[in-house]
């Protein structure tokens, strides 16, 4: 937990924004995997984290801005639960801690709220995302959960976008934490692979770096040698010989900020002839688009930096043809790079995806409805405070390649008849993670190897 002051400051400005009415904020409870006592990894919700500080199931809270009010709603533990859980900090102690000092049990909740609706006061809520958030906005505000999303408060929604997009100091120390322990997971997966494994042993390796510095995983880790699935998590092949292996994993620290990396890697020693190629073509397309970073510059022309890089890539091998820009605008670059180039990090590893891309993303501006460029999560103009990845890659997606083909889609930039002795390559990426400064930009977090020698030279230590 960050010292008292920030969370106060935070709901200060917050309010501030917001002017009147109720802000409502849901936390978390307890999920059951598949009965109720077996319980998934307790994660608090971002937001009432970032507002409220407080790590622990059951908790609602409001913010009164007419009246000047801060409340948390819960239930102190019983000696029944104590017996399972031991004794733990009281929720009043734990408000204490983040400013709050009014701590009401639960069942006030419902009380405060009808208070509020009959008084003709607005209750602002987030757009929810659990089936559990969606049952208490229907107790308290009797609104159908078909429409509690377009019910949602837009003003709350961006209020929140403004504060958490910015990252602080103190939260970018965090930030950087979570990274070099996602580093030290793909450092170990590098040194660990070898032909003969199972995927699922590389994924135990990489999730027990996060779990032994104090940490959880940040997303389900992608262990793949079938990179060319954007988010395969099964993880029962059999690695071999000139295979690559493609790891997307990042942890999330003990104060729950994340990292997300990912790299590409020979199972063998080396890089095969064709791999060696199209590597190459994804790290300069990789480096086009650290190049094009920059305040004031707009996320899409980061994206598509990458994206001409990887037509220019593909023209020298003949793989594509005709104008470059062209070729990028059209889509044609899509077959071969479906997604996009990044996505804003913090709290979430896509962070605030919840509020929306629209605001966290696009600023308010409509995404995209294009193939590909639909799948980029951020657009926007870089603004110092922005933490992001960076994670154009290389796909050979026979599903796509092969619809593409029958339809004769782009024939003006696509030479069809050269892609087939490349296909064994599957799919490519290496991924980090950038902050924009008030006179540039800065990676995050401890390097991992990206070149072709560097890999390859770390691959020959491992075996």
């Amino acid at each position: 937990m960050f010292k008292k002051e920030t969370y106060q400051d935070r709901r200060s400005r917050l309010k501030k924004e917001i002017g009147n009415g109720v802000i409502l904020f849901i936390g978390n409870n307890e999920c059951g995997m598949n009965y109720a006592d077996n319980t998934y990894h307790f994660r608090q919700d971002s937001t009432f984290l970032y507002f409220f500080g407080i790590d622990r199931p059951g908790l609602n809270a409001i913010l009164d801005i007419d009246e000047d009010i801060e409340i948390i709603f819960g239930d102190e533990l019983t000696l029944d639960d104590i017996v399972w859980t031991g004794t733990l900090p009281t929720i009043r102690e734990a408000g204490e801690a983040t400013g709050i000092h009014r701590v009401e049990p639960s069942a006030e909740l419902g009380k405060y709220i009808l208070s509020t609706r009959a008084a003709g006061r607005v209750v602002h809520f987030l757009p929810p995302y659990r089936g559990d958030h969606r049952v208490l906005i229907h107790e308290l505000l009797e609104i159908p959960l078909d429409r509690q999303p377009s019910r949602a408060s837009t003003q709350f929604t961006r209020a929140v976008v403004n504060q958490r997009v910015y990252k602080s100091g103190e939260e970018i120390e965090q930030i950087e934490e979570a990274v070099n322990i996602s580093a030290d997971m793909h450092l170990a997966a590098m040194r660990v692979t070898r032909p003969g494994m199972k995927e699922s042993e590389i994924a135990a390796a990489v999730t027990a770096v996060a779990l032994r510095d104090g940490g959880q995983l940040a997303f389900p880790v992608i262990a793949t040698t079938n990179g060319q699935i954007l988010h395969n998590h099964y993880h029962g092949n059999t690695c071999r010989e000139g295979q690559l292996f493609l790891l997307d994993a990042g942890a999330e620290n003990a104060m729950h900020y994340a990292g997300d990396l990912s790299s590409t890697f020979p199972v063998g020693r080396r890089f095969t002839a064709p791999q060696r190629v199209i590597y190459d073509i994804a790290l300069r397309a990789h480096r086009a688009a650290v190049d094009a970073l920059a305040p004031g510059v707009p996320f899409k022309d980061v994206h598509f930096a990458a994206a001409a890089a990887i037509v220019e890539g593909m023209k020298e091998i003949g793989l594509m043809r005709g104008d470059t820009m062209e070729a990028v605008m059209a889509g044609a670059h899509a077959i071969f790079f479906p997604c996009g180039t990044g996505h804003m990090m913090g709290l979430d590893v896509h962070d605030m995806e919840n509020l929306g891309e629209t605001w966290v993303g696009y600023n308010g501006y409509p995404k995209s409805t294009h193939f590909g460029l639909k799948s980029l999560r951020l657009a926007r103009p870089l603004e110092p405070g922005f933490v992001f990845t960076i994670e154009p890659g290389i796909y050979f997606i026979p599903e796509l390649i092969d619809r593409w083909r029958a339809r004769k889609r782009f024939l003006r930039y696509i030479c069809y008849d050269k892609i087939d002795p490349y296909m064994h390559v599957g799919g490519i990426r290496n991924e980090e993670n950038y902050l924009v400064t008030s006179d540039g930009v800065r990676r995050l977090g401890k390097y991992v190897p990206t070149t072709i020698d560097e890999v390859e030279a770390l691959r020959e230590e491992a075996f």
